[in-house]
Parts: structure tokens; sequence; C-alpha cells
């Protein structure tokens, strides 16, 4: 599936700013699930930005603006191309050993009611894993988990349209269930075309199989992630992967106010 994606932020610095620094996660990368056609990033200073590939092998804009002066408008846009791999991508060269990615977090800090149940569980862990989004739908979507199909082994479900319940916060539920369990599991941030064909911000989790490799789990849909799922950024949690980070220099600075918009 080819997906036309425009998202569009403001940033506002606060009045006599002198020097605004900021941080940008708005590259989408390629693998097994996706394929960049063409992609670009517009904000002031772009131009002139250092980049860098983060601890987490996100690509980074490093911009520095000096005296900004009103509203910054970011704009990411591009056509990513998407494929429908069951949720596997594998073990990329290059990537950070998933150790990593077994470190809690304030975010990531679960109930063991969550996960206590699968701690002497004596299925393989591509079954554990499904079991426990399932797990994370029904205890912190407040519902009972999709219906749910048998396909070459792994249960994948036929639920569609809008997430039932906050992505971020059962994606931070099945990433934290995870690591309690030794298995190492990151949060991701990206896009999700959705039933009204629009994408629109998304966000769900990834976890590491030590045979397949890293596989997608999306516990708010209640399925692992498809051609409609597009992969931005890959962290420790929310915190990591904010699409925008600046850090304003000077006396009486306050939080940006940012406002993001997908289309």
């Amino acid at each position: 599936m080819r997906i036309a994606i425009r998202h569009t932020l403001s940033l506002t610095p606060p009045p006599d700013t002198n020097n605004l620094v900021f941080q940008l996660l708005l590259t989408p990368g390629s693998g097994a699930t996706q394929k960049l056609e063409r992609w670009s990033v517009e904000a002031p200073g772009t131009s002139n930005a250092a980049r860098f590939v983060d601890a987490f092998g996100n690509l980074v804009h490093f911009v520095n603006q000096m005296r900004p002066d009103g509203p910054l408008a970011i704009t990411a846009s591009g056509i990513v191309e998407t494929f429908d791999r069951n949720g596997v991508l594998g073990k990329p060269g290059g990537e950070p050993v998933p150790a990593l990615f077994l470190r809690a977090t304030t975010l990531t800090r679960v109930p063991v009611t969550l996960y206590g149940k699968f701690r002497s569980t004596r299925e393989d862990r591509i079954a554990t894993l499904h079991a426990l989004m399932a797990r994370v739908g029904e205890v912190l979507g407040g519902s009972e988990a999709g219906q749910q199909q048998s396909q070459d082994g792994q249960s994948q479900s036929q639920t569609s349209g809008a997430p039932k319940a906050d992505a971020a916060l059962l994606a931070h539920g099945f990433v934290g269930a995870a690591r309690a369990l030794d298995i190492p599991a990151r949060y991701v941030s990206g896009y999700l075309f959705g039933a009204d064909e629009k994408p629109a911000p998304h966000a769900w989790a990834e976890a590491y199989d030590p045979g397949l490799g890293w596989i997608g789990f999306d516990p708010s849909l209640q399925l692992c992630p498809t051609e409609r799922h597009v992969r931005l950024s890959v962290g420790l949690d929310a915190l990591s992967t904010t699409p925008v980070r600046a850090v304003p220099d000077g006396e009486g600075v306050k939080t940006l106010e940012v406002r993001v918009e997908a289309a």
C-alpha cells in the first residue's frame, strides 16, 4: 500500500527567546514492513541541521534557531510504501542490542496483575506475546479482547477501525508487561491509515523473539501491525519518540506549545 502523509506541527517559543534548539524525530525508516519512497522535513534552520542516528536507531534532525520570531511551522511529508508481514520485522542489521529494551521507565511501570499469570507459562514466546496483547486489551482497554483467528500458529485479530482505548496507554502497558517477563520490548510511534482513509498519529509496541526477531503488536486494535501501519520512531517509551523536543535558552523560559496534525 502506498500511503501519502503530511504531518504539520506549530512550535511557539516564549517571548524574547534568544536561541531555540530543537530535535526532530519525523523521518520514517525503510525496512521489512515499509519502504520510504520520498520524504522531506521542512522547518526553519533544517537546511543547516545536524543529522545523526540516535541510540534507538532513529534518524534525528538537530536544529538551532537564533532569535525565533513567532510560531515556527514544521512539516514532514512524503510517500511510504507498506507491506503486510504479519508484524514481523526480523533482525535488521545495525540496530541496538535487544537487551537495551529491557530497561523499565516511569511510563512503562505496570501492576503484576497485568503479567503475573504468564510468569509460569509453558507456551512458547510467540503464543505468550499474543496472549499478553489480549490481556493488555482486556485490562487496560476496558473490554474483552477482539475475536481471534489462528493463522500459521499466530493469533491475529479481525478487529478494525479506530482504537478502542488510548493507543499510547496500551502500548506502554504491553511494553512494561513484556519487560517484566524478561522479554525485550519497545514503544513505536507512527501513523495508522484508518477507516476514513486518512493517516493519523498512532502508537503500538514491538517485542523481540530470538527466532523471528522483532515483531509488532498493536494492543489497541488487538492485532499485529498491517500495511496500514507506518513506523516513524522507536524508543523506551513515548518520551523517547516525541516528534519534536525543544530546549529554549534564557531566563523565564516556559514549556513550548506544540500543535500536531496529520492528513
